[in-house]
């Protein structure tokens, strides 16, 4: 059973560029496509071990009743204009890992999108929820994130 989602895309803009934005609590909010991320609250990360609060409302997702709480992001990657993950802790602590990795190309970055949950506690593998974000929404905050960093310019070839 394969327990990771990864896609891609070539954004017109310089892996610095990215990684800015993936650094920034507020911008992990403004990229969000799956309507989760309410606001957040900290200092753009520098190292592995780093945290930041984000505040959720699950509600976008339509299955679990949670409400409104948070969690604290931990990164558990980090090499600068190159890749940064994360884990979440908080209400539950569940093992899934989101992050990205920023390849120079002719013309911007190819930013690869994965999630992974193959470190998650066996209970919750055999219930069957994972993935929480589907491969659409990591395809569509891909999207955001070139519109973001790089509004209106075409797609460089990857």
């Amino acid at each position: 059973m394969n327990e990771r989602l990864e896609v891609q895309r070539a954004i017109a803009a310089d892996p610095a560029a990215v990684f800015s934005v993936l650094c920034d609590p507020r911008g992990h909010v403004a990229i969000d496509s799956a309507g989760m991320l309410m606001d957040a609250t900290g200092d753009p990360v520098r190292a592995i071990g780093d945290t930041f609060v984000v505040h959720m409302d699950r509600e976008a997702l339509n299955d679990y009743p949670l409400g409104l709480y948070d969690v604290t992001v931990r990164i558990v990657a980090f090499e600068q204009d190159r890749e940064i993950a994360w884990t979440i802790e908080g209400k539950l602590n569940l093992g899934h890992v989101y992050g990205y990795r920023l390849e120079p190309i002719d013309g911007g970055t190819l930013v690869t999108s994965y999630y992974d949950w193959s470190g998650i506690e066996q209970s919750w593998k055999d219930a069957a929820v994972f993935p929480i974000v589907p491969e659409s929404a990591l395809r569509a905050t891909l999207g955001i994130l070139a519109r973001t960093v790089a509004p209106g310019r075409p797609r460089p070839s990857a």
